[in-house]
C-alpha cells in the first residue's frame, strides 16, 4: 500500500519561562494511503503539535520539510504525499463565508476553478456532509457539529486526499457523535486518508484501522485495539472504552 505520510524521528521543543519543553520526542510514524488512524492521548500529549507539523503549519526541531519522499527523505523528518486538510476543534475559526455555500466555494475559487466546477464542488460537498438544507443559512448560527462538518465539506470540495480531524467529538451530544462517525465512514469509503486526534477513543473504536497513542510527547503505542492498548489506557490518562452504558457501546460497534 502506498505511503501517504511518513515521519522519521520527529521532535519539537518550545522555549518556556521554565526552560525548554519537548512537545514531541523522537516520534516516528507511517500512515498508508486510505488508512484511518486514531491518534489518542491526553491534553498536552503532543497530538495537536504533530497535526500542525503534518499540515505544514509548524516546523519541527529537525528542519521539517513537507515534499515528495524521493527528493527529501535524506534531509527531512516528515513526508506528506499530497495536500492536507485540517479541521480544528474550534471549527468556527476556519469559516470565511457568510453561508456554508460561500464558505465551501472559497477554496475552489482561489484555486482558479471555473464557475461551473465550483458550483458542482459546492453541491457535492454539501450533499456529502448533510448540509444541503443549510446551504444559505448564516454560517455563524450553525451548531458546533455542523461547523465541523462544514470545515470537512471545504476539504472535500478541494479534493484533498488527507483529512485531519482535531478532537472531532468535543462538546458533541450523542446525535452529533453519530453524525460525525457517519461522515468519517464516508471519507473512508471514498479512499481518503483520515487522521483522528482525540482523547475520546471510545467514540471511534469501530472506525480505526490503527491506533497510535502519544504520552508526554512520545509514541507509546502503535497497533490495533487489542489487549495491549486496553490494558495501558489508564496509565496514559486515557479513558478506557470498556464501559457499561449502552450508548457508547452503540457507537463502538454500530
Amino acid at each position: 500500500m502506498k505511503t501517504q505520510i511518513k515521519i522519521n524521528h520527529l521532535s519539537k521543543t518550545f522555549n518556556t519561562l521554565a526552560g525548554p519543553k519537548k512537545a514531541l520526542d523522537d516520534v516516528s510514524l507511517e500512515i498508508a494511503e486510505g488508512e484511518c488512524v486514531v491518534i489518542g492521548g491526553e491534553n498536552g500529549s503532543g497530538k495537536s503539535v504533530l497535526m500542525q507539523i503534518i499540515a505544514g503549519l509548524m516546523d519541527g526541531d529537525n528542519h521539517t520539510v513537507v515534499e515528495p519522499v524521493e527528493t527529501t527523505m535524506k534531509f527531512s523528518s516528515v513526508f506528506v504525499d499530497g495536500r492536507v486538510g485540517l479541521v480544528f476543534q474550534e471549527a468556527e475559526t476556519q469559516i470565511l463565508g457568510e453561508t456554508p455555500a460561500e464558505d465551501i466555494a472559497f477554496g475552489p475559487k482561489n484555486l482558479g476553478w471555473k464557475k461551473e466546477e465550483v458550483q458542482e464542488a459546492v453541491r457535492e460537498a454539501l450533499e456529502q456532509t448533510g448540509l444541503t438544507d443549510k446551504a444559505d443559512f448564516p454560517a455563524r448560527f450553525l451548531s458546533g457539529g455542523e461547523k465541523r462538518r462544514l470545515a470537512v465539506a471545504c476539504m472535500l470540495a478541494m479534493k484533498l486526499p488527507t483529512i485531519i480531524l482535531d478532537e472531532p467529538y468535543a462538546n458533541l451530544d450523542f446525535g452529533g457523535v453519530k453524525q460525525m462517525n457517519k461522515l468519517i465512514r464516508q471519507l473512508k469509503a471514498e479512499g481518503k486518508t483520515v487522521i483522528i486526534l482525540t482523547h475520546e477513543i471510545e467514540k471511534c473504536l469501530g472506525l480505526a484501522d490503527r491506533f497510535v497513542v502519544l504520552f508526554r510527547g512520545k509514541k507509546v503505542f502503535d497497533g490495533t485495539s487489542g489487549i495491549g492498548l486496553r490494558h495501558n489506557l489508564e496509565a496514559w490518562n486515557i479513558r478506557n472504552p470498556l464501559v457499561s452504558y449502552s450508548k457508547v457501546e452503540d457507537l463502538i460497534w454500530e
